[in-house]
């Protein structure tokens, strides 16, 4: 079962109160530059900064209930510190947003720092910079609230740059902040888990993602000892990964990234594969594709020199599913020490050639050396 953005939850109150369009007399909220200006509303309500109130002319500017720049709004959100608030018929408060969401079930999505004090210096900035990053992540399908980190230590605090009072932060372990919430069930992201997530699991009362980085050395395989730990006090666990067409490979592994991508699966119902498509960077798409490159070589010997050879028309059929450019291509050619080819090219290579096994490993071999003409390194 998929949850609604907060944004969509602000657009039903809205239509209850029949009104199809508002407006701004903030010069903050929305930004200009803002993608998303019912989303940033609601979470202004959320947070009490302001209320939706009914103006006497038209706004200038405004937005429709599907967030497009449209005009002459007849009700407005003001801040709630403006001078000019009893001036204005309040129609919706941070009250009226809150019993809407009290009606419908939100899970935790749940960074976990239990093993903070195995990361070096460095590495304890790069977990506080990714659960920075994992707030404004959270705020762009539902609200701060809803994100939590346990295990939070003054060490932490003291690194982490965002308002931690705008989210859960909890300072005890994470079976106690699940009892104190009544959460029986919960989702952990592990990718050494043999089951994909799936919409069967959506219904766990939260979501685990480890505060973990550079997973090697003393880290290696610690994220089912989070499971673990749990299953001790009586929490079932849902041990479960995100993969790319069946391999973590590929899959971003920064936390406010798995965040991303558990949000795109479970708030806007999208295929794991996609989601991870929309999210993945260059970079992550290279690590697969330096795997997936390799089980298409072909072997050639030509004039006593060898050859691994791909297809070239390969960087059409990954670019369908990996963020690759053609220069990424290349790159990982040049890594690998392959030679990429047209097929027609070799197709004829392969007509000229006669099949050898060389150590175990079978070459098409070529002792033409106008042959060489055929191949070109791209």
């Amino acid at each position: 079962m998929t949850m609604k953005k907060l944004s969509d939850v602000f657009k039903e109150l809205l239509r209850e109160k029949d009104i199809d369009k508002v407006g701004s007399l903030s010069r903050r909220v929305p930004k200009r530059s803002s993608e998303k200006p019912l989303q940033e509303i609601a979470l202004a309500l959320l947070e009490e900064k302001g209320v939706i109130v009914k103006v006497r002319e038209p706004t200038t500017i405004a937005w429709d209930l599907e967030g497009k720049p449209t005009r002459g709004a007849l009700f407005a959100y003001i801040p709630l510190s403006s001078s000019h608030l009893e001036k204005f018929e309040i129609i919706i408060t941070d009250k009226d947003l809150k019993e809407k969401l009290s009606q419908l079930s939100y899970p935790y999505f749940i960074i976990d720092l239990m093993h903070w004090e195995k990361h070096t210096e460095k590495e304890k900035k790069k977990v506080a910079l990714q659960a920075s990053q994992s707030y404004g992540v959270i705020r762009d399908y539902l609200w701060g609230e809803r994100l939590a980190l346990t295990w939070v230590n003054e060490e932490f605090k003291e690194m982490a740059n965002f308002p931690l009072d705008k989210i859960t932060a909890y300072e005890g372990p994470t079976w106690e902040f699940l009892r104190e919430k009544g959460i029986e069930k919960v989702v952990l992201l592990d990718p050494w888990a043999e089951k994909d997530l799936s919409k069967e699991d959506f219904s766990a009362g939260a979501f685990i993602i480890g505060g973990i980085v550079d997973t090697g050395g003393t880290k290696k395989k610690t994220t089912p000892k989070i499971g673990e730990e749990l299953e001790k006090r009586g929490i079932k666990v849902l041990r479960r990964k995100i993969s790319l067409k069946g391999d973590i490979i590929g899959v971003p592994d920064r936390i406010n990234l798995i965040l991303e991508i558990l949000l795109k699966m479970v708030v806007e119902d999208k295929p794991m594969d996609d989601a991870v498509l929309e999210v993945q960077s260059p970079l992550h798409a290279k690590w697969r594709l330096r795997k997936e490159l390799p089980k298409h070589k072909k072997r050639f010997l030509i004039d006593g020199k060898k050859f691994l050879v791909v297809e070239k028309e390969l960087f059409d059929e990954y670019s369908k599913w990996l963020n690759i450019r053609w220069e990424d291509f290349v790159q990982v050619l040049r890594e690998l020490g392959f030679v990429a080819l047209e097929r027609k090219r070799i197709q004829h290579l392969n007509k000229i050639s006669t099949p050898r096994l060389i150590n175990g490993k079978l070459y098409r071999v070529i002792l033409l050396k106008k042959a060489m003409m055929l191949c070109y390194n791209c």
